[in-house]
């Protein structure tokens, strides 16, 4: 290549390089402020999006099930468009939790039941909502992002509700989000203090209640007091007990009046039709009877998996096992968490949220995954990390 042309390309580049700084600029500036200061949330998927995941990796690090069934789709009606509420499968989950059609809407996971009820009774740029950290991100995340704020009150130590803080918020925001099970500390919420906080931000806040792992703490679930405050809200999913992560369909159950309103912002045609007919026949009676006797395994594993991880070197449980995941704590856990994604084993590093130092959240699979994590963790710390 000769002086010349180097030259040219050199000034090419650079014409490249300036196009694109100007290219940012414009953008930024036409990009609205509390979007350009956003940062996304990190799913499991996003964090090792492009790490050379192949299927020999065993994930362990989104609180999906190991578990999958296969289900067959009538094709003949992918012309037409999906029904908003399919009535097919609104009025098996209706069944399914005891409630009424009427109380019931389908959405796209429970994280759309999130922004709904946020863009339904937030204003931008004015209107607050309040989280109960440690707990699931999408929260203040969805708030952010239709430039809502977010307001704390932090658990307390045993990962209870501090409802003493929370109560300070009255009149202050117009949405509260607990999630019990709680996401990642795998606790429950006692149903007196579900009530203490329904009766004290009646008329004044949404309490929506995340029970997106009820399956697996059913004595905890708080659809009985849908019938006493109209202010609850309950969010489900059929990503975490019913094994279908990958379907993305969740579901709203609140009163008939606040259904209405949701309605007003949901998207035309929120459930495609194939999600539509394989959630009807995971919610018929052999869908549920499978659901179940996959709970039961996965319990079973939580328990085997807690016991033998509290005789393994520096590991200390966090929490509750209310759910499909185990939290536990490590003063090696950077170097442990390193161990595992080199032998292709992932986990979920959970140190970042507050109260969570040093914390690792492991979703509970097979029997069999199960049992190469211990042997993963084990070997970790026969090497001398202790």
């Amino acid at each position: 290549m000769n002086d010349s042309s180097l030259g040219e390309k050199e000034a090419i580049s650079g014409e490249k390089t300036e196009s694109s700084q100007t290219t940012a600029k414009w953008l930024s500036e036409l990009t609205l402020a509390h979007v350009n200061a956003l940062t996304p949330y990190e799913s499991a998927r996003r964090l090792f999006a492009g790490s050379g995941a192949d299927e020999k990796q065993i994930c362990l690090n989104a609180n999906e099930s190991p578990f999958s069934s296969e289900y067959s789709v009538d094709s003949s009606v992918f012309n037409r468009y999906p029904d908003c509420q399919p009535n097919t499968v609104i009025n098996a989950y209706a069944q399914y939790a005891g409630l009424q059609a009427s109380q019931t809407l389908v959405t796209r996971g429970a994280d759309e039941g999130i922004e709904l009820i946020i863009r339904a009774f937030c204003k931008a740029g004015k209107d607050s909502i309040l989280i109960c950290p440690p707990t699931y991100g999408m929260y203040a995340i969805s708030a952010q992002t239709f430039d809502v704020g977010v307001k704390k009150a932090l658990l307390n130590d045993d990962f209870s509700l501090n409802t003493d803080d929370i109560l300070q918020y009255v009149g202050k925001v117009k949405a509260v989000f607990i999630c019990s099970p709680n996401n990642p500390t795998g606790t429950s919420v006692v149903k007196a203090d579900i009530v203490k906080v329904l009766s004290a931000f009646k008329n004044k806040a949404i309490v929506v209640v995340d029970e997106a792992y009820i399956e697996f703490d059913n004595e905890h679930t708080q659809t009985d007091l849908l019938a006493q405050h109209d202010n609850l809200v309950i969010l489900r999913t059929l990503s975490k007990a019913f094994a279908l992560a990958g379907l993305r369909c969740g579901f709203t159950l609140a009163s008939p009046a606040i259904i209405k309103i949701l309605l007003k912002v949901i998207a035309p045609y929120p459930i495609p039709d194939p999600v539509a007919q394989i959630a009807s026949k995971a919610l018929d009676d052999y869908g549920l009877a499978k659901m179940q006797k996959d709970v039961n395994v996965l319990k079973a594993e939580l328990v085997s998996l807690q016991n033998q991880l509290q005789q393994i070197g520096d590991i200390k449980i966090v929490g509750d096992i209310n759910a499909n995941f185990i939290l536990f704590r490590s003063t090696y856990k950077t170097d442990l968490m390193a161990y595992l994604v080199k032998n292709k084993m992932l986990i979920r590093d959970q140190s970042k949220q507050i109260k969570l130092d040093n914390c690792l959240r492991i979703s509970v699979g097979s029997p069999k995954q199960n049992q190469i994590l211990l042997v993963l963790i084990k070997a970790f710390f026969a090497d001398g990390n202790q």
